[in-house]
């Protein structure tokens, strides 16, 4: 799908430069609901809901043989749908029965959708759901509000398979979080776009397979609301370009300040930065310099002088601070690069710092806490973490890169993506030191902050990805040019 400028949703004028991959939007139930709501301007609810119910139909017969099916309906246009599903696969000639905890309420589309169903009706038990070879939930759909009960659980978990309308039950499509008992699907039919807890966990492991279905919504509905929230991948960002007439300093200089005691920490934040593409990487280590030049590649340079020497090279505007860093050695370098105006990318010593005074990370242009970072900084973050995410980015003023196995970057302004382009192998010491040092890079040769971190995160993940079987922090920059590679042949596939 080719992107296109958003117009009409009220967004920022800081939105990422040139076009909008539409596709990559994540709107949370509450957006979709307007969505819907302004799609059936033009289009009936009934007849998106038998869109959406032969879409899940045909999904079913793409990817199951004809067995015996039981449909769960709720009573809400979720049920609806899977009123549809039934009928349609009935059609088909398929065995199927409907069993539902509730009827739908008389007089809407729902119950329209349920009257429409001719074939047999069976108890809601779990007793019931196990005489089946497969299950489909439309029990509740993403824009779950309350806790879902043992019993109904007891019932999906009788299951000998299960395929999911919409959201699995019991999984929150705004956070991902499982409100109260959830039980995972083999396969999720969603419409129009994903849900931001289709991505964020533990909802994304209870998925399955994710497919979206175009029921006809029109674009033109999804524009008329503000989202706020993305799929981290290339068409939402471009990697800055490097022409015939780049240069070192116009890739952009990235400088980082380096510990006494573990060392190998700026290294790696260096090896990542370089590996993105900058133009010049260096080492402001002090009186550590010996340390540092015994083993440096020929391509670093290492700076003995004073920071507030350093500082006075305007071309040195990117700096990494906390890889490697005690708290006092952040105490003595943060305030003064802050002071001086410069983009400051801060991590892991940064954050024993600011233990319990977030304050003290005001003026950085990016954090990147894991979540126990997070944790000592701002608190828990609770189960919806993307909202304790903008809360953080909001409050330091800095793009927040709330790092897990679903990453979460916050901007300031309010706009969010969703990373799952990763592997539990990042899961490794020094990795987070290789992310700041590419996004560093991105950030010093021009992207935006948020585009920069966003683009960071994803090339990180997509050089793990190409890393072989378990690597160590020290592979992972060997693979980050391939990487950078690949993210601009999408976002040009993408955007043009």
């Amino acid at each position: 799908m080719a992107g296109v400028a958003i117009k009409g949703a009220d967004v920022p004028d800081n939105q990422p430069s040139g076009a909008i991959a539409r596709h990559l939007l994540l709107p949370a139930p509450a957006e979709m609901a307007r969505i819907d709501a302004a799609a059936s301007v033009h289009v009936p609810v009934a007849t998106l809901m038998e869109s959406a119910g032969r879409a899940v139909a045909r999904a079913i017969r793409q990817h199951t043989r004809p067995c015996r099916v039981l449909v769960l309906c709720g009573p809400g246009n979720n049920g609806g749908d899977g009123y549809v599903a039934a009928r349609r696969l009935a059609e088909q000639g398929w065995p199927v029965s409907v069993a539902m905890p509730a009827a739908p309420r008389p007089g809407g589309d729902a119950a329209a959708a349920a009257a429409a169903w001719r074939g047999p009706v069976v108890p809601f038990t779990a007793e019931s759901a196990a005489r089946f070879d497969l299950v489909v939930d439309a029990v509740f759909g993403a824009g779950l509000s309350r806790d879902v009960g043992a019993d109904i659980a007891a019932v999906l978990g009788a299951a000998p398979r299960l395929v999911a309308i919409d959201m699995p039950t019991g999984i929150d499509g705004a956070t991902g979080a499982v409100r109260g008992h959830a039980v995972a699907a083999g396969l999720t039919v969603t419409f129009c776009r994903r849900k931001p807890g289709h991505l964020l966990l533990p909802g994304r492991t209870l998925c399955g397979r994710v497919i979206v279905a175009d029921i006809g919504i029109p674009e033109a509905a999804v524009a008329t609301v503000p989202i706020r929230t993305w799929h981290n991948e290339p068409g939402l960002w471009r990697p800055p370009a490097c022409g015939v007439d780049s240069y070192k300093y116009s890739r952009g200089v990235v400088s980082i300040c380096g510990g006494a005691e573990m060392p190998g920490a700026a290294r790696l934040s260096a090896a990542g930065a370089r590996a993105a593409g900058a133009g010049l990487v260096r080492l402001a280590v002090g009186e550590s310099a010996g340390i540092y030049r015994m083993t440096a590649p020929a391509g670093l340079i290492v700076d003995s002088g004073p920071l507030a020497q350093l500082l006075e090279d305007s071309r040195r505007r990117t700096w990494v601070c906390g890889p490697g860093l005690s708290v006092a050695e952040v105490a003595a370098t943060y305030p003064a690069l802050v002071r001086a105006g410069r983009d400051v990318i801060a991590d892991a010593g940064a954050f024993s710092m600011a233990a319990g005074a977030p304050q003290r990370l005001e003026g950085a242009a990016i954090i990147t806490p894991h979540i126990g970072e997070f944790s000592r900084v701002f608190g828990r973050p609770g189960p919806d973490r993307l909202t304790a995410a903008r809360n953080a980015a909001a409050r330091t003023g800095a793009v927040t890169v709330l790092k897990g196995p679903d990453t979460i970057i916050a901007s300031p302004d309010g706009r969010i993506a969703i990373n799952d382009h990763a592997t539990p192998m990042l899961g490794t010491a020094g990795s987070g030191d290789t992310l700041t040092g590419i996004i560093a890079a991105l950030l010093a040769a021009g992207m935006p902050r948020w585009e920069a971190a966003c683009a960071g995160v994803w090339l990180h993940g997509d050089a793990a990805l190409h890393a072989g079987a378990w690597p160590v922090a020290e592979d992972f920059d060997r693979h980050v040019g391939a990487a950078r590679a690949r993210a601009e042949a999408l976002a040009q596939k993408v955007l043009g």
